[in-house]
């Protein structure tokens, strides 16, 4: 032990020299794991919003497809549109599962007398429909055709509550809507995007609308193994002569999402690293000056019996506190740096205490204690292997 006091006792007597060497330890550990918190949290909030849309497979026109009539067996569809005869045919298709018919556009629309007009998102939808997609914050489901739904957000936006009224169409030309109900918050989302939009009823849509076909379907598969065959059928049957839909399997697209902000992660934690590899050159510098300063006093220990692996491990233990007081303190701060880089970007601090975020700090401390051994082990090395008589002899 007495090895392990005169390594904390040099560190104490040059102490600056050591603070700096430490606070290098950390920087790198907070750029780290700060980095690596920010991605998970980024990688949890993008999977917390795609989480209601995970199980689903969303057909689309394919937007190079000719005109009804050359659909190559899938009874004709238009270059924007999914005919009646074609959602039959992806149902059947896609069957035991629900598929649902979209019907989509935007108009100008008053929420009240004297405010100002503005331009959402309507979706049309079939009553019957509407649960099977949409849940509910509040209200219940609209099923006649003068109600209407309202996303969260845009009831937050424009203080829309169950009970209001929404004029379609400049100067309420195309009718006064009752909002029967408020959509719970879906995020982001492939099938629909809700939040800022309303949904009525398909039969309303087409009356206002003149519209007879659609814009999308979206099949809420039941057994999430199923999606790939699911997404098989549907082109099989839909698209073999031409390609005239696009089917996208939304779970894997989340994967590949998924992917992406992993690739990522790491990438910004490499850029942390790197900041860990100048902190560990100078630790490796200060081990260097440590050993020069101390040749004479080497030389004494070696002379009354020190062994080599005993002088070694006394700078050993050197790298060592310097890099596990510099990993505490870095562990520390990085709770700090992802509490503040999580609420200014993602406004949110509920994935900063998971498990999978915390993860982060301690690989950011390992690597701190691994580069400061590392670093301190060429030093240690060649204090050991000094010729005693030398080393006495130096001034």
């Amino acid at each position: 032990m007495i090895f392990w006091e005169i390594a904390k006792r040099n560190i104490k007597i040059h102490l600056l020299r050591s603070s700096l060497a430490m606070l290098g330890i950390v920087i790198g550990v907070v750029a780290i794991a700060s980095m690596g918190i920010l991605g998970n949290s980024l990688v949890l909030s993008v999977s917390d919003s795609l989480k209601t849309v995970g199980d689903s497979v969303i057909v689309t026109p394919h937007v190079g497809s000719t005109m009804g009539g050359f659909g190559g067996g899938a009874g004709g569809l238009s270059s924007i549109s999914i005919t009646e005869q074609n959602f039959e045919q992806i149902k059947r298709a896609s069957a035991p599962n629900v598929a649902i018919p979209v019907l989509q556009t935007s108009d100008r629309m008053k929420l009240g007398v004297g405010s100002d007009e503005i331009v959402a998102a309507i979706y049309g939808l079939r009553p019957d429909d509407v649960p099977e997609l949409l849940k509910l914050k509040e209200g219940g489901y609209s099923r006649g055709d003068s109600g209407c739904l309202v996303g969260s957000t845009f009831a937050d936006d424009h203080k829309v509550k169950v009970g209001s009224r929404i004029a379609i169409g400049t100067d309420g030309d195309k009718g006064t809507l009752r909002v029967t109900g408020i959509i719970e918050e879906r995020g982001m989302a492939f099938d629909v995007n809700t939040d800022s939009a309303i949904v009525v009823t398909k039969d309303w849509f087409d009356q206002i609308y003149n519209r007879n076909d659609y814009d999308s379907v979206v099949v809420k598969v039941k057994n999430l193994d199923d999606l790939p065959s699911v997404k098989t059928a549907i082109e099989n049957q839909m698209n073999k002569r031409d390609k005239i839909v696009d089917v996208m399997d939304t779970r894997k697209t989340m994967e590949t999402i998924f992917e992406a902000f992993g690739q990522i992660t790491t990438f910004v934690s490499a850029i942390g690293g790197i900041s860990m590899l100048v902190a560990g050159v100078s630790i490796l510098n200060i081990m260097m000056m440590s050993v020069t300063e101390r040749i004479k006093e080497i030389g004494i220990m070696r002379s009354i019996g020190a062994q080599r692996k005993e002088v070694m491990s006394m700078f050993l233990y050197e790298a060592l506190i310097l890099g596990v007081v510099g990993s505490l303190i870095g562990g520390a701060m990085s709770l700090l740096g992802g509490y503040a880089i999580s609420a200014l970007l993602l406004e949110t601090t509920k994935y900063l205490f998971v498990a999978s975020s915390l993860i982060h700090i301690v690989y950011g401390m390992s690597f701190g204690i691994v580069i400061s051994l590392i670093c301190g082990i060429y030093p240690a090395w060649r204090a050991a292997n000094l010729n005693p008589i030398d080393a006495l002899r130096h001034e």
